[in-house]
């Protein structure tokens, strides 16, 4: 894997100045970060960490390299918007054997989160779409946002961590496209 993302924390919050967004600690998705410097130039692949991650807030700033598209072109197969998120501390996989590991979940009711689908016309709602882990040999998302996996314990204990700090039950997650 290549190097965390390299924006600053300045250039991150110029980007999302003009949305206002009141809590202190953010999430920053960026689609398509890498797009000219991996996978085919000036697209933003599927499978691939091409997209990043920022954690912005009053005493924290990291970035992670992420993907926010499903892992593949399918029917049906849902991929999120852009647009402003909210997100809660939850697990991933809680239909698993051992009942899925610390993520981030969707904090609507339902957990429905706007997607638009492949094959499909239109913006649809699909249930949890969390943020969690990616795997090497995919980025094992079905609509999902990934971190990539030696990332990933960083990411989710600075993300539980910042929350905590700030006293916030919900993180907004700023998706938006390079």
């Amino acid at each position: 894997m290549m190097n965390r993302p390299q924006l600053s924390k300045l250039e991150v919050e110029v980007l999302i100045r003009s949305l206002r967004v009141p809590e202190a600690v953010k999430l920053v998705g960026i689609r398509g970060y890498y797009k000219d410097s991996m996978g085919k130039p000036g697209e933003n692949d599927r499978g691939i960490y091409d997209d990043a991650v920022f954690l912005v807030g009053p005493d924290v700033f990291f970035s992670f390299n992420a993907n926010t598209d499903p892992s593949v072109y399918r029917n049906h197969i849902a991929k999120l918007i852009t647009g402003i998120h909210y997100f809660k501390k939850g697990k991933h996989g809680i239909s698993r054997p051992g009942g899925g590991y610390p993520a981030l979940r969707p904090d609507t009711p339902g957990e429905m989160l706007p997607v638009m689908r492949d094959g499909e016309v239109g913006i649809k709602m699909a249930a949890s779409t969390n943020i969690h882990k990616g795997s090497y040999n995919s980025t094992s998302s079905e609509g999902c946002q990934t971190i990539y996996p030696d990332e990933w314990i960083q990411f989710i204990n600075e993300v539980y961590h910042a929350m905590d700090r700030e006293g916030q039950k919900r993180i907004p997650y700023i998706l938006i496209e390079q």
